[in-house]
């Protein structure tokens, strides 16, 4: 009887945990939770570093760089070589700055790429290679290690005042340059309970996700604590490995997020990208085109009647000036209620109007409060 009811026992919390992980059928395709969030407490951690670069071929820092000349004596000396630095001229170093952003879940002896910038007059970093940095947290701690060979997307060359560029061969990447020497502790279970943060605020998207982890798994509450964050706690005690069990569930559904109207155009390069179901009210735009030539011509009046110079009369430059403004007929366009953002660029273009006066007028629909949609000018 005892061993009956044993396994009885054990068959009931089988059950209870499979209910908690299991989703219920649940209807609908969208975007995953785990594209659309993340989970508090997992995140990169950055890191930067002092270094130099050395086997450069005379392209270095100059010798005004007085860090670049310190930072030489110095490595030196580690190594039992003592050098004035008066006496160090050589080219073929430069002093960097490294970065990198440490993964979450970095293990000791993981490798992870950084990237190298000079810091003193370099002209170019190829073919350099950067000696053992520490790489340090905002903490002081070390974390990593970096060295390598560099790659540089570019170069500079220059003679007799000449000079061939491309990108900038002032920095560099180091490709899996950096070894994890400390790692992070992540907490993401607090207290058995996890919490997703939204990588787009918004109060209706996070609704939508609390209902539909609501149906989809039983033995859970679900709190949306603000338009960002939505807090997950079973009811029932998990360990950590159930607990991620459960994570994986969770980020794997599919819901259809809310996309805020936004319009976004970038005035230098002339770009109009207009997302989610964006509005815009009824409104009548003339645009119309003005014309404006200047042109001065400079005369010089020379008072070659006098005999004998005064002072009071002299040579006296005589400028006139031409203006010719020429206005174009005005375009007229008129659109109804709701039209979208799409039509009214179609709209636009179909009076020849150019991209960035179809930018100048989206500000001055905005302006008037006709665009439903938030404006972000680039």
């Amino acid at each position: 009887m005892k061993r009956f009811c044993k396994h009885v026992l054990s068959f009931l919390l089988v059950v209870s945990f499979s209910n908690i992980l299991t989703p219920v059928s649940y209807a609908g395709a969208g975007v995953r939770i785990k594209d659309l969030a993340r989970v508090k407490g997992i995140r990169e951690n950055a890191l930067v570093g002092y270094g130099i670069v050395v086997g450069l071929a005379g392209t270095g820092d100059s010798s005004r760089s007085k860090s670049t000349i310190q930072s030489i004596t110095n490595t030196l000396v580690r190594f039992g070589v003592t050098v004035d630095q008066k006496d160090v001229l050589s080219k073929n170093v430069a002093s960097v700055m490294v970065t990198a952003n440490l993964p979450a879940f970095a293990e000791i002896g993981d490798n992870f790429d950084l990237h190298v910038s000079s810091m003193g007059d370099a002209k170019s970093l190829v073919g350099g290679t950067l000696l053992l940095t520490p790489l340090n947290a905002p903490n002081g701690k070390t974390y990593a290690l970096a060295q390598g060979q560099l790659s540089v997307g570019g170069y500079k060359f220059d003679s007799l005042g000449n000079l061939v560029q491309k990108n900038h061969p002032t920095v560099g990447i180091i490709s899996k340059g950096a070894t994890v020497e400390k790692d992070t502790a992540t907490d993401y279970f607090s207290n058995g309970e996890f919490s997703l943060i939204l990588n787009e605020p918004d109060f209706t998207t996070a609704d939508r996700v609390v209902s539909r982890l609501q149906q989809s798994f039983n033995n859970i509450n679900v709190d949306a604590v603000n338009a960002g964050k939505i807090k997950i706690r079973p009811n029932n005690a998990l360990n950590r490995n159930q607990l991620t069990r459960l994570l994986a569930k969770v980020e794997n559904l599919t819901i259809a997020p809310d996309i805020k109207a936004r319009v976004v155009v970038n005035e230098r390069t002339g770009t109009v990208v207009s997302g989610g179901d964006a509005k815009v009210s009824a409104v009548s735009i003339s645009h119309g085109n003005l014309k404006l030539n200047i042109n001065t011509q400079y005369n010089v009046s020379q008072p070659s009647f006098l005999l004998r110079p005064s002072e009071s009369i002299s040579t006296q430059v005589v400028p006139q000036v031409d203006i010719q403004a020429n206005e174009g007929k005005a375009q007229s366009v008129k659109l109804g209620d709701g039209t979208s953002v799409t039509e009214l660029i179609d709209a636009l273009q179909a009076v020849n109007l150019s991209t960035r006066d179809t930018i100048t007028v989206l500000q001055a629909i905005k302006q008037a409060g006709a665009l439903h949609a938030e404006l972000v000018i680039q």
